[in-house]
């Protein structure tokens, strides 16, 4: 009987397999399963039950692009992962500042090799006639001035506190009364060799207004004292400034402004490049020899001087000749000849402080400015 129905199983037919289901074009074909119906067996009054299941095909590839995985590389040194070292090392940021370094000396090398014209103050011998020459070469016009005005000379220097201590004192004053308060300033120094900071800190506001200085002009004197004292400011200092530290460092001082700086830069220190663009002489007189319709403003003076380099301060000096020839006697053409100021006209009257800026010429060294006649 075993045998006769092992014979009728074997020749009953195979089940054939179901078509495989295939998965949604979304689904993820590695995840798929292929599900085989089970095929049972008896034999022996036991049930054999084969469950065969085996991997899903592989489906055609999904259209969505998969993101591309972050590939950790190692340190060959230390097998540290740089995802997690991407802080810069304290190597690094040493030899980040040695090549920065490296890059400024190379710049600064660079630099130092530009030719540079070297300032050399116009009392220095030869200065005035070197700057005549360039001045004639540079501008037609400038030339035709020079050839008939003398040259100026500068052959005296006061020592930088007391050129602006006196700049203080001549302010909004005439000529005649401003020499007298200075006069009796000297004498309560005990000469001008006692003209230092802690001589005029130690003068009370009381002692100053009895020789005639006001109130507000004792505080300027006591501002710049105190500077010098501070050692924010000192006289080697200022001579060893250049031109744009020095007018920086000088504005700070109280009562002290742009248009003084300038003065005291040109006539007590003889520095050969400056331009007095907030000077109305000077201005005044570009207009003239350029035959401008207005009177060029501040703003514009660099460029319309600018061919005057590196001597515009000798420039600026036969621009002031130039105006007091047209019948307009200039600032500095008055304090040279020790005349009394001349009353501002309808023009400086818009601008108060060109009061201010021209009498301040006498106080910062104006008188030590002499004309070769």
């Amino acid at each position: 009987m075993v045998e006769q129905t092992q014979s009728q199983t074997q020749n009953q037919p195979e089940p054939q397999p179901e078509p495989e289901t295939q998965p949604p074009p979304n689904q993820d074909s590695t995840t798929a399963l292929a599900v085989i119906p089970v095929q049972t067996e008896t034999a022996n009054n036991a049930t054999i039950t084969h469950a065969n299941v085996t991997p899903q095909t592989s489906s055609p590839p999904s259209k969505i692009p998969l993101r591309p995985r972050k590939i950790r590389k190692l340190s060959p040194d230390n097998g540290v992962d740089q995802a997690s070292s991407s802080q810069p090392t304290e190597s690094s940021k040493a030899t980040s500042a040695k090549s920065t370094k490296s890059r400024a000396i190379q710049q600064q090398q660079q630099t130092l090799t530009v030719p540079r014209i070297i300032a050399r103050p116009l009392s220095s011998e030869g200065e005035v006639e070197a700057a005549i020459r360039h001045l004639r070469n540079a501008d037609r016009q400038l030339a035709s001035l020079i050839d008939i005005h003398p040259p100026p000379t500068f052959d005296s220097f006061h020592t930088p506190f007391l050129a602006l201590t006196r700049s203080i004192l001549y302010q909004q004053l005439a000529f005649k009364a401003g020499t007298s308060i200075y006069t009796r300033f000297i004498a309560l120094c005990g000469g001008e060799a006692g003209v230092v900071p802690e001589t005029v800190l130690a003068l009370t506001p009381q002692q100053l207004r009895q020789i005639g200085v006001s109130g507000r002009k004792a505080s300027y004197l006591h501002d710049l004292a105190r500077k010098y004292q501070n050692g924010i400011l000192s006289d080697s200092a200022i001579v060893n400034m250049d031109d744009k530290s020095l007018f920086t460092m000088l504005t700070m001082v109280n009562g002290i402004g742009s248009w003084s700086v300038h003065m005291f830069m040109i006539f007590s220190l003889h520095r050969p490049d400056v331009l007095p663009i907030n000077d109305l002489g000077v201005r005044k007189g570009v207009q003239l020899l350029y035959s401008l319709e207005e009177l060029p403003r501040p703003s514009q003076m660099d460029q319309l001087c600018e061919k005057w380099r590196p001597y515009r301060s000798v420039a600026s000096w036969y621009l002031w000749r130039f105006v007091e020839a047209k019948g307009a006697p200039s600032s500095a053409a008055a304090v040279a000849a020790g005349a009394a100021l001349p009353q501002p006209q309808q023009e400086e009257q818009q601008q108060p402080q060109l009061l201010d800026q021209i009498n301040s010429l006498i106080n910062i060294g104006y008188n030590d400015f002499h004309i070769n006649s």
